[in-house]
Parts: C-alpha cells; sequence; structure tokens
C-alpha cells in the first residue's frame, strides 16, 4: 500500500510530465525509455522505472544492475542526451 502522500507526490510529478509533454518542451518518457533501457539491458540491468523534474526538465531512470546495485540516469528529457549515471 502506498502512502496517500507518496500517491499524491506521484500524481504531481506525472501531470507535470503530461504538460510540458502536451506543450513540446520535453519528449514523451517512453521515447526515452525506448533509448535508454535497451543499451542498460545490454550491459545486465533491470529497469525500475522513472521520476519527472519539472524544474530541471530531467527524467531520472532507476535501473539494478546485476550484483542489485541501484544505478540512476539522469536524461535532459527535451533533447534525451544522458546528463549523468550514479550508483553501481
Amino acid at each position: 500500500v502506498i502512502p496517500a502522500e507518496a500517491q499524491k507526490g506521484r500524481r504531481v510529478e506525472q501531470d507535470a510530465a503530461f504538460q510540458a509533454t502536451r506543450k513540446g518542451a520535453v519528449r514523451p518518457l517512453r521515447s526515452i525509455e525506448n533509448e535508454i533501457v535497451p543499451e542498460m539491458k545490454a550491459r545486465g540491468a533491470d529497469y525500475i522505472g522513472a521520476e519527472f523534474d519539472g524544474e530541471s526538465l530531467r527524467y531520472r531512470l532507476k535501473f539494478i544492475d546485476e550484483k542489485g546495485r541501484v544505478v540512476w540516469v539522469d536524461v535532459n528529457a527535451k533533447s534525451g542526451a544522458i546528463l549523468g549515471k550514479t550508483g553501481g
């Protein structure tokens, strides 16, 4: 069960991503995933999900590597360029 506050925060994040995509300010998450996820899977990482930061227009994709470590891939939501990776 997800706490109500977490659900509310997630909903706000999703609404921000939807509005930014509608306005053409960012690429749809699905198109970003289609580029990043196969590359990470080829390296042995499983995709967990994504977050959207409307202030910095950044997607943060979460993976688990083959050693069980969390890896975050920060992606420019407008260009799709990888900004950095942390963890793992």
